[in-house]
Order: C-alpha cells, then structure tokens, then sequence
C-alpha cells in the first residue's frame, strides 16, 4: 500500500482532520481558549499548545511524576487526564507558582537546599510538594516520603527534596501555631 494514497487522477488524497472542540482552562489564573483533539491529553495541551514546557513528559504513563501540575490545588498527573476534562478547573502549573522575581517558598527551599541536579523532575516535585502542603496530610518525614513516592528522581535527590519540603513544612507549621 502507497505511504501517500492518491486518486485516478494521480492527486494525493488529503485524509480528514480530527474533530477540534473548544474548550477554555484557567491556567495560572489566565483563561486561555483552546481547539484541541477530544483526546488531546492535559499534559499536551500546556506544552504543545500552550508553550508552557516546564511541566516536564517523562514516562507518559502517570508512573513518574515529572507533569504533576495542580488542578483546584490538588495534584495530578497530567498525562493522564484529557485536557476537555479540566474545564471549569483552577489549573497551576509550576509557572503560576511564582516568578523569576518572587519565588514560592517551595520553590526558594528547593534552591536552599539544593533539591535537584539535572532539574528534569523538579517542576514536578515542586507541584507534588504545594500539593501535598495544601491536602495538610503530611506531618512527619516519613509522610511525606510516602505521599511524594509518586515522584521520581534519576539524580536521587530525595535527601534534599525532602529537606527543601520539610522547611516549608515546618515553617507553615510555625506560623499556624502563632
């Protein structure tokens, strides 16, 4: 079979372009209008559509972490999840979480405390991390280990992800108390 089907004519025949929908997502506060494929994945739409590439493809499976993005302040993997789905939502990427000027303190611990080394899983982390902050779950270390397993580090910067969580952590403890 031809690679590129064409007519008696000898015309190439141009096969139909998938079906767009529109949809609208509130990305980092910022409604954003879209035509995407039904199965375009929310992962995709940020990157390919969006350019918002700091939420990171790594296994596409929802098996490594590296696209949590937040989704009404709860994480997700967002690989996993069609982007018609999220309409309506409140979606952060780690874009939204602060600038280049004003650092998160999650963001600002993790250079504290040197929580990466190639950097490819850190977006991820971070919004797993804000995640896990905002659920109010995690007391101890070892809570937040479990509740971060989903995110993973080739590096192996777990000792220093964990430290850099554990400030904010503590420090939202601290102001809690009084």
């Amino acid at each position: 079979m031809p690679e590129n089907p064409t007519s008696s004519s000898g015309a190439a025949i141009l096969a139909p372009l998938p079906p767009t929908s529109t949809i609208t997502l509130r990305i980092n506060g910022e409604q954003k209008q879209l035509h995407l494929a039904p199965w375009t994945t929310l992962l995709d739409a940020l990157r390919e559509h969006l350019d918002l590439t700091g939420t990171k493809k790594g296994c596409d499976h929802g098996q490594c972490g590296a696209c949590t993005v937040l989704v009404d302040g709860r994480r997700i993997n967002s690989c996993l999840t069609l982007a018609v789905m999220q309409e309506g939502a409140d979606i952060t990427t780690i874009e939204g979480l602060g600038t280049e000027d004003n650092l998160s303190p999650l963001q600002q611990a993790f250079i504290d405390h040197d929580a990466f080394q190639c950097g490819y899983c850190t977006p991820g982390q971070i919004c797993s991390a804000q995640g896990l902050l905002n659920e109010g779950k995690a007391r101890t270390a070892a809570e937040i280990k479990e509740l971060m397993s989903g995110n993973l580090c080739r590096c192996g910067a777990y000792t220093n992800i964990l430290s850099a969580v554990q400030e904010v952590l503590d420090s939202q403890n601290r102001e809690l108390r009084g």
